[in-house]
């Protein structure tokens, strides 16, 4: 007998009948012979909806306590009717929020780190021979409020229970059959990757991918959870993330990882630029760190020396457009002290991703990349590499067709069209 966690997201859960076959699939695995924990996000549009009806009544930033108070509203939804489904097949089932189930945060409002996961409910549930229902994205802070893990954060949840549990595998459901050399949404000729390695999917997480909330590979990484990422509309194998622990036989390693896993991309970044910095020893820092004390993380950061200011220079980097006016107002509080002539900001920018392996051992990777992207016309702002990804920032208006034009220049073309069961990625 197996335990085994399933992840279902919110487009696996958006409607009664959606719930119903996510019951049924569950119920078949426990009648199998195995322990099922199941972690739930809230049903389809009901986090977006949940935001609107904030704004509606607080137009301004709203009490980020009282937000969280209400977006685990949504989740708590789904767990109910999982767990009343489920009975209604004859198996029983316990729906617990995430305080119930043992998450203990950090006391950050909306964007809140797990400091411990004690399951002791959960576990004396399955003890018990019943199904355990857990409310994603939601865990308590030591003051004993309510938080959030931020969006995506159900993968993390689910990730969590099943290191804490000991589970056997942690298997995310979505509305693809698995993760895609691409976003099959924007590439219908998108192939479906078999396995990746955990450093490849945190590659891909980082740089945009949304099929994997990035702190949940980063916490399967730290203690060994095998994920199986499946669509909860088909019975198609999905893709393996490997890691230490040993899969099944039929994944052993190949004689040579492919040259390239997939393309990750990234609309939504802003751009700022700052003019005419003093190029001396402390000043590219104080520019950073006074954006860091904001909350502001950055992505990628290119200096130049100055070709129109001499003992000067410009330093660009990239951060969430929704981060970006904060950040444009941290550096220019501290133009008088730095002593830098200007600043610019962009948030009409986005990001391509080459990841593989195989970039470590072959030097024509780069410029096929940036060939194929000059042939389309498309133009390269920035440029970052690490040893298994190249990334490259460019117009927002051109990044869909610098993802396709990539994919084809490295033969990751599939002869038929992904099938996208839903519309969200997860």
């Amino acid at each position: 007998m197996s335990l085994l966690v399933q992840k279902f997201g919110g487009s696996s859960v958006a409607d009664v009948a959606a719930i119903t076959r996510v019951a049924r699939r569950v119920v078949d695995t426990h009648r199998a012979g195995h322990e099922v924990a199941v972690v739930v996000s809230a049903m389809g549009d009901t986090t977006d909806e949940l935001l609107d009806l904030a704004a509606a009544v607080n137009p301004g930033p709203p009490p980020e306590r009282e937000m969280d108070m209400l977006l685990t509203a949504g989740e708590r939804i789904s767990m109910a009717l999982l767990a009343m489904a489920i009975e209604h097949h004859g198996v029983r089932a316990r729906s617990f929020t995430g305080e119930q189930a043992g998450m203990r945060t950090d006391r950050s409002h909306g964007r809140a780190r797990l400091l411990d996961v004690t399951p002791d409910r959960v576990r004396r549930t399955l003890d018990e021979g019943a199904v355990a229902i857990v409310a994603g994205f939601q865990g308590v802070s030591e003051d004993e409020d309510v938080t959030t893990l931020g969006r995506g954060g159900s993968d993390t949840t689910a990730v969590a229970l099943a290191a804490a549990l000991h589970a056997d595998v942690c298997e995310i459901y979505t509305d693809v059959d698995g993760i895609f050399t691409a976003d099959p949404r924007i590439v219908p000729a998108a192939s479906r990757i078999t396995r990746l390695t955990v450093e490849e999917t945190l590659e891909m997480a980082a740089q945009g991918a949304k099929i994997l909330h990035l702190r949940a590979v980063e916490y399967a990484r730290r203690y060994d959870v095998p994920i199986h990422v499946r669509s909860s509309f088909s019975d198609a194998e999905g893709t393996w993330i490997l890691v230490g622990r040993p899969l099944t036989s039929h994944l052993e390693d190949d004689m040579e990882d492919p040259l390239i896993s997939g393309i990750a991309h990234e609309m939504s970044l802003g751009k700022i630029t700052v003019v005419g910095l003093p190029d001396i020893p402390g000043t590219a820092a104080a520019v950073i760190s006074a954006v860091g004390a904001v909350g502001v993380s950055i992505d990628m950061i290119v200096q130049n020396v100055s070709t129109s200011r001499e003992g000067t220079s410009d330093i660009s980097f990239t951060l969430p457009v929704e981060d970006g006016q904060r950040a444009v107002a941290a550096v220019q509080a501290m133009q008088h002290q730095i002593g830098f002539v200007d600043t610019h900001y962009s948030s009409q920018i986005g990001k391509l991703s080459l990841v593989g392996a195989g970039l470590r051992s072959n030097p024509t990777v780069a410029g096929r990349l940036f060939a194929a992207l000059a042939e389309a016309g498309v133009n390269i702002l920035m440029i970052s590499t690490s040893e298994i990804r190249i990334s490259v920032i460019t117009d927002q208006d051109r990044l869909a067709e610098a993802v396709r034009v990539v994919h084809t220049a490295f033969h990751l073309d599939a002869e038929t069209p992904a099938v996208v069961h839903g519309g969200t990625g997860r």
